[in-house]
């Protein structure tokens, strides 16, 4: 699992997130993805299975997270994200997760079965 450490805002600053970010207008959620995480992490990657359905964000922005397949560069950190880590299974809880994204690696780990 690839976690992102947040360099703002101060409320934020520090935790740890799953990489992605907002859809614009007249775009469509996965090709949002798919370009949020160029921008951010410059990286192509692959959409392959949406993980749980819709986890909501104050005041009125909803969660929705994909597993998904690096097909060509490396993440690196943007200026959204201070250090990018990979985590193993047994590292996921390794981080200090940001509130909203806690029940997300709980949905991975439940998705990824016992061996994770």
């Amino acid at each position: 699992m690839l976690a992102a450490r947040r360099t703002g805002p101060p409320a934020l600053a520090g935790g740890w997130e799953l990489p992605g970010g907002k859809v614009d207008p007249g775009e469509g959620e996965r090709a949002a993805l798919v370009r949020e995480c160029r921008e951010e992490l410059g990286v192509e990657v692959e959409l392959l299975q949406r993980v749980g359905g819709d986890w909501p964000l104050p005041p009125s922005a909803v969660l929705r997270v994909w597993t998904a397949r690096v097909v060509a560069g490396v993440p690196a950190a943007g200026p959204d994200h201070s250090e990018l880590r990979w985590l193993d299974p047994g590292d996921w809880y390794g981080v200090a997760w940001l509130d909203a994204d806690l029940p997300v690696v709980r949905a991975v780990q439940a998705l990824a079965g016992p061996a994770a």
